[in-house]
């Protein structure tokens, strides 16, 4: 194992020596591969931890990207899975989505997918379609808990569990399109370039591996209807999840970005510290202050051009004080019944998980470079048509 060697062709031969493995199908992957590696080589200051464990993450990508190609081969019908009318849950981090998104997936109707199946979407390829015989789950598991380990704060920032629903923007980290892999280190360059591509190679793969979890689920006996999904990176690229997803029904959440992006600079410094010794916690506001606020212009000038009937808007405030209210207006919304089984289910959950309702961890607009005036400003547009002043 080459552990400091950040060079595309050995990453890509040590990711073929996993399971010998050769066909990675398109080349999509490549040109992202190559400058993710350069970039995570020469700026991300990568500590003795980071190296070793973000090179990794690469190899796994890859390698489950070999795996997935072996399986669309041996199952041709893989591809004939079809995705109908998924709920998309996007805003702003912090202003709720993941308590929604996780009492959603709650109705056995619905299909979420899980942190271990987005950290790691294809099986063994001896897998047995049992969750038992699933090391994905042992591997999902150890390494949510070196991260926990490494900073327990972690836990108190974000709900964190390898076998509970969660984001599908890893799922989109699997074509190397997608935001992700900067929120564990600083690498501009990568990000610059990757802002500035067209994502339709990256949705189009996140499609492929949707409808590859959709027949693992229904392998292993799990029923459903409809997906449930959630990540804040789609408010960059709303535009795309209607491109790949026509019919996709679209709830957004809102929040005064006042709150929520200083709460989400805390979250990405506290899993930078992890990986590098040099991490600043103003360049993190810096950055994510920047790549949201241009989001939430893309979304909106979306919604402008398709109209507001694609979407249901959502406040945060209304999520945390009545969320089975909010969750009437979203089944609403989606023409699907409410049922009492669903509601029950719900309930179950929510007694369960009350620390979903905790209040936000502390932290200071300070520590990353932000001001309340800076953020009204960046947001300007987005605050004068949703939030109230």
């Amino acid at each position: 194992m080459h552990e400091a060697n950040f060079d595309a062709d050995t990453v890509v031969a040590d990711a073929r020596a996993v399971d010998g493995l050769t066909d990675f199908g398109d080349d999509s992957y490549r040109e992202p591969l190559t400058r993710l590696l350069w970039s995570l080589q020469h700026e991300a200051r990568l500590n003795d931890i980071g190296r070793p464990v973000l090179r990794q993450r690469v190899v796994d990508i890859l390698a489950t990207r070999l795996r997935v190609q072996a399986y669309l081969q041996r199952y041709p019908e893989i591809l004939e899975e079809q995705i109908v009318e998924p709920l998309v849950i996007v805003g702003l981090p912090r202003t709720g989505t993941t308590m929604l998104h996780r009492t959603i997936a709650a109705d056995h109707r619905m299909y979420a997918p899980l942190w271990y199946e987005v950290r790691f979407p294809c099986p063994a390829l001896d897998w047995d379609f049992t969750q038992a015989g699933d090391q994905r789950i042992v591997d999902a598991k150890g390494e949510m808990q070196a991260m926990l380990d490494a900073n327990p704060d972690l836990l108190a920032i974000h709900p964190m569990d390898a076998m509970g629903p969660d984001e599908d923007i890893m799922l989109l980290e699997q074509s190397f399109y997608s935001f992700n892999i900067q929120a564990f280190a600083n690498i501009p360059s990568f990000d610059a370039w990757i802002e500035s591509q067209d994502h339709t190679p990256g949705y189009e793969y996140f499609r492929v591996l949707l409808q590859f979890l959709q027949w693992q689920k229904k392998r292993s006996g799990q029923p459903g209807q409809r997906w449930v999904l959630k990540a804040p990176h789609h408010l960059h690229y709303m535009d795309l999840v209607f491109k790949v997803f026509p019919d996709a029904k679209v709830v957004q959440s809102h929040r005064d970005p006042v709150e929520t992006i200083p709460s989400l600079a805390s979250l990405i410094a506290g899993v930078w510290v992890i990986y590098s010794d040099e991490a600043d916690p103003v360049e993190v506001g810096r950055q994510w202050a920047r790549k949201f606020a241009r989001g939430m212009r893309h979304t909106m000038a979306v919604r402008e051009e398709l109209g507001d009937e694609r979407f249901l808007d959502l406040w945060f405030t209304d999520t945390v004080s009545q969320p089975l209210e909010e969750i009437r207006k979203i089944y609403a919304f989606l023409g699907m019944e409410l049922t009492a089984q669903a509601r029950d289910e719900m309930a179950r959950w929510q007694d369960f998980n009350r620390r979903e309702l905790r209040p936000p961890h502390a932290y200071t607009l300070e520590q990353y470079g932000l001001s309340e005036t800076g953020l009204q400003q960046q947001f300007c547009d987005y605050r004068q048509r949703f939030i109230q002043a």
